[in-house]
């Protein structure tokens, strides 16, 4: 990587990133497209009102969408010549008078959300809520080696890091009691986070025609951090027999932070699932997804784990061909997330309902007291970074959330 006349100092948020984002600055009107680069942001409709980058109309919208809709030659275009810009000393001062610090800007959602989808990517995580869900049972359903699951979420609802969380209510059954006994209504006693990749369309694709495997990188324009909040409670009275609807669709916090693809080239790796045998011909990748990310969740401050997103069993790739498998057709803005990342140790397990074996087994955390699930006030804190050219790291930022009380509930 070419040297910038910026002071990086071996920052997440080198040339090697160059994530992008929309901010609020109390100095400038409305909202600004912007690219991090260490802890500054470049106002990127700035850069263009003075003809250094092309698109004036893409960052005047206050959102991602309409650069994302460009196209893959066009996102490839900017990034090289942001490059440029910040290599070329010559340039320094014009770029300069669109640099922001970063603790002078509020994050705002970077994209208008179009659909949300999520998947069940880890086998590991897969894995373990079967045994404890299903105890005595396969802890793998039949198909699951066979095709990424998936349900259909809320865009509505997805939210930027950052945004309170408050805990939902809904039908659940009292403790000890059974189907038939019949459920109560109240608030969710078994809040749960789940550590997340998300993956962001920036392509729309044309209904009836579904998109290639190998048509992944022109399709999807980048990656950010997902919490999908899960209220168990509600989940697992409801899930049976369409699967999950209320307990997830109260709150999805994305991170702000939108990382292209390109910064992912050292970062790719092949996914297990191309050496099962079987695998239909639309989900067999010739070029390896998957990504080798490291992730870290913490409550509170304390670390929880460390999931390993590496040994996804289902790269997003393939959750793209699957998808549209059907006919459906994806659209500038839609938001695909890679369902809970885990790996095999408990050290690596990305959900509460995994590291407290569904409430039996408290997590003591560094203050002294402990969680089986999220209490009111707990803050989840979730970030990750890849390895980028040169032995350089690329920085998924963070996305984190305060659980608030149920409507009407004050905290004690």
């Amino acid at each position: 990587m070419p040297p910038t006349w910026l002071d990086l100092d071996e920052s997440p948020f080198s040339l090697a990133n160059l994530p992008y984002g929309v901010v609020r600055c109390d100095r400038l009107p409305g909202r600004r497209v912007v690219v991090r680069v260490g802890q500054q942001v470049l106002d990127l409709g700035r850069l263009a009102e003075r003809g250094l980058l092309p698109g004036e109309e893409w960052w005047a919208t206050g959102s991602l969408n309409a650069f994302m809709a460009a196209g893959a030659a066009r996102w490839r275009e900017v990034r090289a010549r942001l490059r440029d810009l910040l290599v070329d000393e010559s340039r320094m001062d014009d770029v300069a008078t669109a640099l922001l610090p970063l603790d002078e800007t509020t994050p705002v959602l970077p994209f208008d959300v179009a659909d949300y989808v999520d998947f069940y990517a880890s086998e590991h995580h897969a894995s373990n809520v079967g045994r404890l869900l299903r105890p005595g049972q396969e802890p793998l359903l039949s198909n699951w080696r066979h095709l990424p699951i998936g349900y259909h979420g809320r865009s509505g609802t997805v939210v930027v890091s950052g945004t309170d969380v408050r805990r939902p209510q809904g039908q659940r059954l009292p403790d000890g009691a059974t189907a038939k006994d019949g459920p109560e209504f109240g608030p969710s006693r078994k809040l749960d986070f789940e550590a997340e990749v998300g993956w962001v369309v920036g392509m729309p694709s044309t209904q009836g025609e579904p998109v290639p495997i190998d048509a992944f990188a022109e399709h999807v324009f980048g990656v950010c951090l997902v919490n999908d909040w899960s209220a168990r409670d509600i989940q697992s009275w409801e899930y049976q027999p369409l699967g999950p609807f209320l307990g997830k669709s109260f709150a999805t916090s994305i991170s702000p932070w939108i990382v292209p693809l390109d910064a992912l080239e050292s970062a790719r790796r092949a996914v297990p699932s191309t050496t099962d045998g079987g695998l239909l011909p639309y989900l067999r990748e010739a070029q390896p997804w998957g990504v080798d990310l490291s992730l870290e969740v913490r409550l509170n401050g304390s670390v929880l784990s460390r999931p390993p997103y590496a040994r996804m069993h289902w790269s997003p790739a393939q959750m793209l061909a699957h998808v549209t498998v059907n006919g459906a057709s994806v659209r500038s803005g839609d938001l695909y997330a890679s369902g809970t990342v885990s790996g095999p140790s408990r050290g690596e397990f990305g959900s509460m309902i995994e590291l407290s074996d569904n409430g039996s087994l408290p997590v003591q955390l560094d203050d002294g007291s402990s969680r089986t699930f999220l209490e009111d006030g707990d803050e989840v804190s979730i970030t990750a970074t890849a390895p980028g050219p040169d032995g350089c790291r690329v920085g998924l930022g963070e996305v984190a959330g305060r659980v608030l009380p149920a409507t009407g509930e004050r905290p004690d």
